[in-house]
C-alpha cells in the first residue's frame, strides 16, 4: 500500500509544491523586501545597500528596506541571510571581507564563499592609502620609512580583521619586507568608523574604500598617499598608484559589493532582480551615486557573479597562505 501511495500521490505532491514555488516566484514581491547590510552604517555595504534601495523598489512597487547588522567582520549579517527563508525578502549585500576573505581565512566562519544563491555583482571600490593632513608623511614612501624606524608604534584602523582594510596593509607590508606585526591593527565595527578613528587622531594611517572616504578626500580631510586602481582614479588624478609606488600586489585587493541570497533562492526571483538591476544599472540616480563615491558600476549576471566569487575567494586563500593568515 506504501508503495502505491508513493507511486501515485508523491509526484503529484511534488508537482503541486514546484507550482506553489512559481506562483510565489510570479506573484514576487508582495511586501517589503529586507537588504541586510552586514556592517555598520557608513561603510561600503551600506552605502551599495542605499544607493539601491530606493531605485529598486521604485522598479519593484514594494518598499526595499536596510537594516544594517554589523560585527565579526561581517558574518554576523551574513549568516542572518544564509539562514533565513528562501522567498526572496531577507537579501545580503555581500562584501569581499564577508564572503571572501573571512571564509577564505578563517576556518571557524560558520559558511563557505559559494553557500549563497548568487544574484549579481553591484559595484567595485578601489582602495586608498591615506594619513591625516597633518601627518609628518607625505608620501607612502615616508610612512613605509617610519614604519621601518619604528616597529609596532605606528597602528591602522580596519572594519575587523579579514576586511580589505586590514589585507591591504597585510600587502604592503609584504611587499616592503616587512612582517606583520611592524604596524598594530586596531579593528572597529565599520569601515566609516574606521575612517573616524583616522580623524581623531586614534591611529596613524588607514588603507580604505574609496566609495566610504571620497568625501574626506574631497574636503581635503585626509591625505591621499596611494590607491590600489590599476589606473589613477578620475577624480584624484594626483594619487599615485600602487604599481607607480612599487607595491603593485596591493592591486589584488579589490573592494566590491554584491547581492547574494539564502540558499534555495528560487530561479525565478533571480530572474526577477536580474531585469531589475539591468534597469537600475541605465538609472541615472544609480550612475550618479556610484560617480559621487569613486564606486564603479559591476552589475552581471548570476554566473559570472558566481565565477567571479571564486576567483576571489582563491586568490585571498593564496595570500592567506603565503602571508600565514589562516586560523
Amino acid at each position: 500500500m506504501l508503495s502505491l501511495f508513493t507511486r501515485r500521490f508523491v509526484p503529484v505532491i511534488l508537482l503541486v509544491g514546484l507550482a506553489t514555488e512559481i506562483a510565489i516566484a510570479q506573484n514576487y514581491p508582495n511586501k517589503p523586501i529586507t537588504l541586510i547590510a552586514p556592517y555598520g552604517v557608513g561603510g561600503d555595504s551600506d552605502f551599495s545597500a542605499r544607493n539601491l534601495a530606493p531605485i529598486a523598489g521604485r522598479l519593484l512597487g514594494q518598499n526595499v528596506i536596510v537594516q544594517n547588522v554589523a560585527g565579526a567582520s561581517g558574518t554576523i549579517g551574513s549568516q542572518k541571510v544564509r539562514t533565513s527563508s528562501p522567498d526572496g525578502y531577507t537579501l545580503l549585500v555581500s562584501r569581499a571581507g564577508s564572503q571572501a576573505i573571512v571564509p577564505a581565512l578563517d576556518s571557524s566562519t560558520p559558511y563557505k564563499w559559494n553557500d549563497f544563491t548568487f544574484i549579481s555583482l553591484l559595484d567595485f571600490n578601489p582602495l586608498v592609502c591615506v594619513v591625516k593632513p597633518d601627518a609628518p608623511y607625505k608620501n607612502m614612501k615616508e610612512l613605509i620609512a617610519a614604519i621601518k624606524a619604528n616597529p609596532t608604534k605606528l597602528n591602522y584602523s580596519t572594519a575587523g580583521a579579514g576586511t580589505t582594510q586590514h589585507l591591504a596593509v597585510e600587502v604592503l607590508l609584504r611587499d616592503v619586507g616587512l612582517p606583520s606585526s611592524a604596524a598594530t591593527m586596531i579593528p572597529y565595527k565599520s569601515a566609516g568608523l574606521a575612517s573616524t578613528a583616522l580623524l581623531s587622531g586614534e591611529v596613524d594611517f588607514l588603507c580604505n574604500n574609496l566609495t566610504t572616504i571620497t568625501g574626506q578626500l574631497k574636503g581635503n580631510a585626509m591625505r591621499p598617499l596611494v590607491t590600489s586602481s590599476a589606473s589613477r582614479l578620475k577624480d584624484f588624478p594626483n594619487i599615485p598608484t600602487a604599481k607607480e609606488e612599487g607595491m603593485g600586489s596591493l592591486e589584488k585587493v579589490m573592494g566590491w559589493s554584491g547581492l547574494y541570497g539564502p540558499p534555495g533562492l528560487s530561479p525565478e526571483v533571480v530572474d526577477k532582480w536580474q531585469t531589475i538591476l539591468k534597469e537600475a544599472a541605465k538609472n541615472p540616480a544609480w550612475i550618479n551615486g556610484n560617480d559621487m563615491v569613486g564606486a564603479i558600476s559591476a552589475i552581471r549576471s548570476q554566473a559570472d557573479t558566481e565565477a567571479f566569487a571564486k576567483e576571489q575567494y582563491d586568490l585571498y586563500s593564496k595570500l592567506g597562505s603565503e602571508l600565514n593568515l589562516k586560523k
